[in-house]
């Protein structure tokens, strides 16, 4: 959940990269954010269709989709696309990963497991703009730090593939 705060670095970037004026450049990040709106009661309908852990890995594809898009075609378009589809992969996270903890971990540990996985999304927040510059200083494109981040997601992706579930659940 926290990749989609690299937005907010990106909205910089994209700004210079296609010569947007301050009001275009600000409503980048709405673009993320409004898919919660849009998305999150749909997403709890097709959780009780498909199941939980189904409803995460379509998350973690969609999110993955959405950091590549901007490696293979950097447009403007392609931006607006990338940034609606790590909203809509975001949401979709949201609204499932919770339901879904309650079926992989043990009842009695479901909070500290919800608490540690806030650490991470606070981490994961933190280290955005330092791998931005990182991709910057070092490989010298700020869009780098995308397919490390799509990296990320498709290994998450993996591990709750191959992970059972402990407990029934939809």
């Amino acid at each position: 959940m926290g990749f989609v705060d690299v937005v907010g670095i990106a909205t910089s970037y994209v700004k210079q990269d296609f010569g947007l004026n301050d009001k275009l450049a600000n409503l980048l990040p709405m673009l993320v954010f409004l898919w919660f709106a849009i998305c999150s009661l749909p997403t709890g309908i097709l959780m009780g269709k498909i199941g939980r852990k189904r409803t995460v890995l379509l998350s973690a594809g969609i999110t993955t989709l959405a950091m590549l898009i901007s490696l293979f075609r950097y447009s403007f378009p392609a931006v607006l696309t990338a940034f609606a589809l790590l909203g809509i992969g975001n949401t979709i996270l949201q609204v499932s990963l919770n339901p879904l903890l309650t079926d992989i971990v043990a009842e009695k540990k479901v909070t500290s497991m919800l608490t540690l996985g806030q650490f991470i999304k606070a981490i994961s927040s933190f280290l955005g703009p330092i791998l931005a510059g990182v991709a910057t200083g070092t490989w010298g494109n700020w869009r780098l730090v995308f397919p490390v981040y799509a990296a990320a997601t498709l290994l998450s992706f993996l591990w709750l593939q191959f992970t059972p579930r402990k407990r029934g659940g939809a």
